[in-house]
């Protein structure tokens, strides 16, 4: 088998994983945010170590990283200009024209990444249906450039009215620019999100030009050091639709690895519900900085072709920065490990969304950090054992956890430290049960009968909380649980999706422009992937996104044809009313219907895991060891077993309320749950009077 490696780099962890022979070797280390170069080198190195082997003995690395959604979460991207067609400059800021709350009078929208003075027009015109209003005036786009040039701008963005259906005046305006400033980076909405809505795909590629300079600098600096510390191997990079892509796409479409780290990790919890056979699942993924929920039904993840970042209204949509781009659909809140808490003026305990990162961390990594976190609140709780922390990479000081939490927290409210402690997993707990139940209801999703698959650091600490609010009775946590979106980078599929926007409606449903917008579409996505994956294990998935007319938004409909006929309108029709009908339980009758974009998706397709059946018969395990942990439920501390997560094996079973203690993370089972270690090795929480 490859040597395999993967590192997910994560607002709090870098995580490595590698995989040799079927064995798996883990590591994780603290982000060195002001190169995050350097804690993956730092991590490869490590787990490396552990595996007793040289860099040149790895086959292939997979990288997924948060770098790119920081830069636009802070603010701290390119000085990017923006050339438009002539009177529509302001889009950006009238955005939906829309306020996404209405009763709030101080209300303010996310500011545009361009600034006004740097948002210049040029004149021309193109049609919807692509014709050519008015030809483009060359000395107005020489003139914008020129003021563009003089602004010193780090990259130019390009985003012409109707441009996905005629890209000819993009791509001179691009050639002027190359001409006139060679050296600053290009992205043209034509080739960045092709489709209609003018807002959501300016605002795209503008987001795309303002982390380009970043990730191109950080993606060449990162192969230099790989291959002078020996890793002289393919670099694969993960994208937030879960799938994998090549450093040189990377490098020109840098928004494509957006929520890259969180699609890893719905990645492994598909392979996991195929694994036990759990057809409905939710995905909860809660490391250092966020928490990560995405429900999976089928074996599939949700899939969306549009996505928000940097909402200025926590889970409030229209609060943020549209994307549209492929992506697994999740919701993510600033809930993780390194989430501060604060008492606010009602005399509230609040949690996040700020977090301390890395650096300073929480108070107990002894950083300079004086702020009560998730992790310093669960350390008061005795459910975090200091010395195995991190595996051992980050040394805990307990006193500055209870100092933190005293001082932040417990004074004002005038409650004892451990109440404090438990107020704030308490608060936690139930900002995740609420966001999870509200994506839950946008989604159409029922969670009653789901299981939650478990990973990241912080997650199988409050899994089970989770679980009892939203009455879910089982619980999955996999082997290498604080390091499981690396895990699942291993598991993804190289494949590139390309969508382009074609209006027609399937009452005059013509054939032959569809198949060549396909064709076209299936050359662009082989250069991608041809160049990480054989062409013979290639395979292709149609789309189109289709509504009733009259309607402002559309669903995906499968197309199972590889070549369209033009009696295949009936078949369109019926497919889309099948898919209409799961999502709002009816159709409309006596209206038309019409197709707006088309998708194609080309790459490997990697088999689910086969169902392994359970192990019938468990005998219940004993540990002498005991550790002191605080009972929110009855309000004191007790003593519970405490079990080392290598010491267990398949059929062992464990009474909750207990700790199972391992490297890079620990699960706390209430005493509502019974812990078994199944056939493959999972730990597999079942609800006390649940039918196991």
């Amino acid at each position: 088998m490859p040597v395999s490696l993967s590192i997910d780099i994560g607002g709090t962890f870098t995580d490595a994983v590698l995989e040799n022979d079927s064995k798996r070797y883990t590591s994780k280390v603290l982000t060195t945010r002001d190169n995050p170069a350097n804690g993956f080198i730092a991590a490869a190195s490590k787990v490396i170590d552990l595996a007793r082997l040289s860099p040149s003995d790895v086959d292939i690395i997979i990288h997924g990283t948060t770098l790119a959604t920081n830069a636009l979460i802070e603010r701290k991207g390119a000085k990017v200009g923006l050339i438009t067609t002539d009177g529509f400059s302001d889009s950006l800021e009238i955005a939906y024209e829309h306020r996404f709350e209405q009763s709030d009078l101080f209300m303010e929208r996310p500011k545009p990444l361009v600034e006004r003075h740097l948002r210049v027009g040029i004149i021309e015109r193109i049609a919807a249906d692509g014709s050519i209003l008015l030809p483009l005036d060359e000395a107005s786009v020489t003139s914008a450039i020129t003021r563009l040039k003089d602004e010193k701008v780090d990259a130019v963005a390009i985003g012409l009215l109707h441009c996905y259906a005629n890209p000819s005046h993009e791509d001179r305006v691009a050639d002027i620019v190359k001409s006139m400033m060679p050296d600053t980076p290009l992205s043209l909405s034509s080739r960045v999100s092709p489709e209609i809505r003018e807002y959501d795909r300016i605002s795209t590629t503008v987001a795309n030009a303002y982390v380009l300079p970043l990730m191109r600098g950080y993606l060449e600096s990162l192969e230099a050091l790989l291959n002078s510390s020996g890793y002289n191997v393919p670099l694969l990079l993960m994208m937030s639709s879960g799938s994998m892509t090549t450093v040189k796409t990377a490098r020109d479409l840098p928004i494509r690895l957006v929520e890259s780290g969180p699609a890893g990790g719905a990645i492994l919890a598909k392979e996991i519900a195929a694994e036990c056979a759990l057809e409905q699942v939710l995905s909860f993924d809660m490391g250092g900085t966020t928490a990560k929920i995405c429900y999976i039904d089928n074996y599939e993840p949700h899939f969306s072709r549009s996505f928000e970042v940097a909402r200025e209204y926590r889970f409030l949509k229209g609060s943020g920065l549209p994307l549209r781009i492929p992506v697994i659909d999740m919701v993510e809140i600033g809930a993780g490990g390194g989430s501060i808490a604060t008492v606010d003026d009602l005399g509230r305990i609040r949690v996040g969304p700020s977090s301390a990162g890395s650096s300073p961390g929480p108070a107990a990594y002894d950083k300079g950090g004086d702020k009560p976190t998730v992790t310093d609140a669960d350390i008061v709780l005795g459910r975090i054992d200091p010395r195995r922390f991190a595996g051992g990479e980050v040394k805990l000081n307990e006193t500055l956890s209870t100092n933190a939490v005293d001082q932040i927290i417990s004074s004002k409210l005038n409650i004892p430290t451990e109440t404090a402690a438990s107020g704030i997993s308490q608060i936690v707990d139930e900002n995740m049960s609420n966001v999870a139940g509200v994506h839950a209801i946008e989604l159409g999703k029922d969670q009653k009968n789901r299981s939650i698959i478990a990973f990241g650091g912080a997650a199988p600490l409050h899994c089970c909380q989770l679980a009892e609010a939203l009455g879910i009775e089982r619980i999955i946590i996999p082997t290498s649980a604080g390091v499981g979106s690396a895990v699942g980078f291993l598991r993804a599929n190289i494949a590139y999706e390309v969508a382009r926007s074609f209006y027609m409606e399937l009452d005059h449903f013509d054939a032959e422009p569809i198949n060549k917008l396909f064709e076209s579409m299936f050359e662009e996505s082989k250069s991608v992937v041809i160049l990480a994956a054989e062409t013979s294990s290639l395979k292709q998935k149609r789309t189109v996104f289709m509504r009733y007319k009259g309607q402002g938004h559309e669903i995906a409909v499968p197309i199972a044809n590889d070549e369209l006929a033009h009696n295949d309108s009936k078949t369109l029709f019926n497919a889309f009313e099948a898919e209409y009908k799961k999502l709002f339980g009816r159709t409309i009758p006596n209206l038309s219907v019409e197709a707006m974009t088309w998708s194609l998706t080309l790459g490997t397709d990697r088999a689910l895991p086969q169902f392994q059946s359970s192990i019938k018969t468990y005998s219940k395990t004993e540990s002498k060891k005991l550790q002191k942990v605080f009972n929110t439920k009855k309000n004191k501390f007790e003593n519970i077993p405490v079990f080392n997560r290598e010491d267990l094996t398949a059929g062992h079973k464990i009474e909750g309320p207990a700790l199972i203690i391992e490297d890079e993370t620990s699960t706390y089972l209430s005493d509502l749950f019974i812990g078994y270690i199944n056939n493959l090795n999972y730990i597999e929480l079942i609800a006390r009077g649940a039918d196991t």
